[in-house]
């Protein structure tokens, strides 16, 4: 079984969503740990919630981003993780985990890209009142929400809509999109190991 490792940074609704998949037997992974990068992230509380190991590195404590991403590979190494999964994980990741992890690393991202990169995409899109959004699901590279796009999906957007309906809508449409492609990634991931 494909063995992943979620990253976050915040609350973790995305994660919960995933654990519940896992659990449920719809997204034949085993979620193997979480890492995060915030010693006070609810994330962590939904992995002690539902028994996954969780991990706390302060990027602080490091001399510098490889000495961080070393520390964090050395256990994704002792848990045997194929892949990493990225859940409102607001950091840049860098070369120490982009060469462990060639296009095994992937990230969610609240719009479709190419359009509104960055950390506020659900609020510039609102802001640029576009009549659409989406979400995607690509591979994580060097740059900014620049690697190869995995999966996108659309999203009208209603003009009625506030920006807290727009992110529910958005958020709504990111629980269902990222157990299913991760699902689709980690079956890839199988075939290639046999």
């Amino acid at each position: 079984m494909v063995k992943i490792a979620v990253f976050a940074s915040g609350s973790g609704t995305n994660l919960e969503e995933i654990l519940r998949h896992v659990e449920d037997g719809s997204l034949p992974v085993e979620a193997a740990c979480v890492i995060v990068d915030k010693e006070q992230a609810f994330a962590r509380v939904r992995a002690r919630n539902h028994g996954v190991p969780e991990y706390y590195f302060n990027p602080k404590a490091f001399s510098g981003k490889e000495a961080y991403e070393t520390a964090i590979l050395d256990v994704l190494n002792q848990h045997d993780v194929d892949l990493i999964v990225l859940s409102g994980y607001m950091r840049f990741i860098g070369k120490v985990l982009l060469e462990a992890y060639p296009n095994r690393i992937m990230n969610l991202h609240p719009a479709y890209l190419p359009e509104f990169p960055g950390a506020h995409s659900i609020q510039d899109a609102f802001e640029a009142g576009v009549p659409q959004t989406g979400v995607t699901v690509h591979f994580v590279d060097e740059g900014v929400d620049s690697g190869p796009i995995i999966r996108q999906e659309r999203l009208a957007i209603d003009p009625a809509w506030d920006l807290e309906t727009l992110e529910s809508h958005v958020h709504a449409l990111e629980y269902d999109l990222f157990w299913q492609v991760i699902r689709q990634v980690s079956e890839t991931i199988k075939e290639e190991e046999k």
